[in-house]
């Protein structure tokens, strides 16, 4: 998630507040490793693993939004109206001989309740080394930092990582970090120093591409330039691995015409949004949203002029 130009929050205060490199989350640490029981699609066997969570100021999520309309939004959903700790699930699928990540995770320097993602994978019995592809559905930090180890190296050395086309332009582009507000520097300097690392490693990914079998990639951008969801399909069934696209279990469904202040297009991200609920409250197909509850997973019910998240 990022910070854009309409988030006037200096350096300090992503600090204090568990935005900025290697920052303390401010509230609602918790126990973060789960995983979920397994989604078949056919032969596709889906499951989700918690990398943590993280910890978002109220005002960086909806900036332009009165202190009166947050509380009339979240107070009957029983919710917090100052902040949000929105779940971090990395979506996993085992396919044949493959063994894919749909991001990976946070990795140490970003926020402290994060960062989950191996002891996870440990206990789901699975070995990085094992592990054949890494799918990104964008560079945010708690998308893309979790690739190094500690001594950075990439963390799944015998995977093919998969980039969006126009997310590795957008973020490697020489001047993106010049043309980038201060507090999202270090986000366009961490992107960078990975996929450098990355790069030996690196397949391309275009909109319409099937990636792997049975797996489709969805121009979702909006939240970032190039950001992609990935429809999984197998058995008759469909999937979609949503990212970032859709984030928030109250606001995007109930308010997907509100600007999100993680979205680097407010305008963009807004259309992509609507038309995304839309085709999966009519399709009725699951989904996976990387920041949703119930490790993510849920369909899209019309709800009068809006939406609402069904989990399971």
């Amino acid at each position: 998630m990022a910070i854009t130009s309409t988030d006037q929050l200096s350096r300090r205060t992503l600090l204090k507040t568990g935005l900025g490199l290697g920052a303390t989350a401010f509230a609602g640490i918790r126990p973060s490793f789960a995983m979920s029981d397994a989604i078949k699609l056919g032969a596709n066997e889906v499951t989700v693993i918690s990398d943590g969570n993280l910890s978002l100021p109220m005002n960086f999520l909806l900036p332009d939004r009165s202190a009166e309309e947050i509380e009339a939004l979240f107070k009957p959903h029983g919710l917090p109206t100052d902040a949000a700790t929105p779940d971090c699930n990395i979506t996993v699928l085992r396919q044949d001989d493959r063994l894919v990540l749909f991001d990976a995770g946070a990795g140490a320097n970003f926020q402290s309740s994060a960062g989950e993602l191996l002891s996870g994978l440990e206990d789901a019995g699975i070995d990085p080394a094992d592990v054949t592809d890494v799918i990104f559905t964008h560079a945010h930090p708690d998308h893309l930092w979790g690739i190094l180890d500690d001594f950075d190296d990439v963390l799944y050395s015998e995977a093919t990582l998969w980039v969006p086309q126009a997310e590795w332009d957008y973020w490697r582009a020489d001047d993106t970090l010049a043309k980038t507000p201060e507090a999202r520097k270090s986000f366009v300097v961490g992107a960078q120093s990975r996929f450098e690392t990355m790069e030996d490693q690196v397949q391309m990914i275009k909109p319409g591409m099937e990636v792997l079998p049975g797996v489709e990639a969805v121009d979702t951008s909006g939240h970032t330039p190039g950001h992609m969801s990935f429809m999984i399909h197998g058995g008759g069934e469909s999937l979609l691995v949503v990212g970032d696209a859709i984030t928030n279990s109250v606001i995007s469904f109930e308010k997907p015409e509100w600007n999100s202040g993680s979205d680097q297009d407010p305008q963009k991200g807004i259309e992509t949004r609507k038309t995304l609920l839309d085709r999966m409250a009519t399709d009725q197909s699951r989904l996976i949203g990387f920041h949703l509850p119930n490790m993510g997973i849920g369909r899209v019910e019309r709800s009068g002029a809006a939406y609402r998240f069904v989990a399971g």
